[in-house]
């Protein structure tokens, strides 16, 4: 079975690995899809979102890592998944990712939704409060992997340092 993990991963946190580690324990191959919609404005664009993603789950056979425009069912589609993935962290994300869900079912019947709940240690994590933290120059190294502090320069690269 393949599955989907959708979504901006504007960075990618520590929660989100998460997700991925436990996903890949229900389907044979996981795609972190990454969403590209032209109208918003990113922090990292897909290309940069998409090498820490890679730098930050390393080489995974059983992990693809790519970038989509449009609807999730379409993205299932072509990278021939029938399960998306989804990560609720409290109760206020769960009526939206349901309606998703049910939406994502009427567009293709053939697609289902799975719902992995957030541990504890990152259920209060989002990427929107790691990027005010860093914005503040708060110390974001306990909520992301160590090669998002690399793209956004918290990390001296020639020491692992922080600055």
């Amino acid at each position: 079975m393949k599955g989907i993990y959708p979504g901006t991963f504007d960075p990618i946190t520590k929660g989100h690995l998460d997700i991925i580690n436990r996903a890949r324990k229900i389907v044979d191959t996981l795609v972190v899809a990454v969403g590209d919609n032209p109208n918003k404005v990113w922090t990292f664009d897909a290309t940069n979102r998409i090498a820490m993603i890679k730098d930050s789950i390393g080489d995974l056979p059983d992990v693809e890592v790519i970038s989509f425009t449009g609807l999730t069912v379409d993205a299932a589609k072509k990278a021939g998944a029938n399960l998306v993935i989804r990560g609720l962290r409290a109760i206020s994300d769960y009526e939206l990712e349901v309606r998703m869900a049910i939406v994502n079912r009427r567009l293709d019947p053939e697609i289902d939704t799975v719902f992995l709940v957030a541990s504890v240690e990152y259920s209060f994590i989002s990427s929107s409060l790691i990027k005010e933290i860093a914005r503040f120059g708060g110390d974001i190294s306990q909520f992301v992997p160590e090669a998002v502090l690399k793209h956004m320069g918290v990390l001296n690269s020639n020491h692992g340092e922080e600055r």
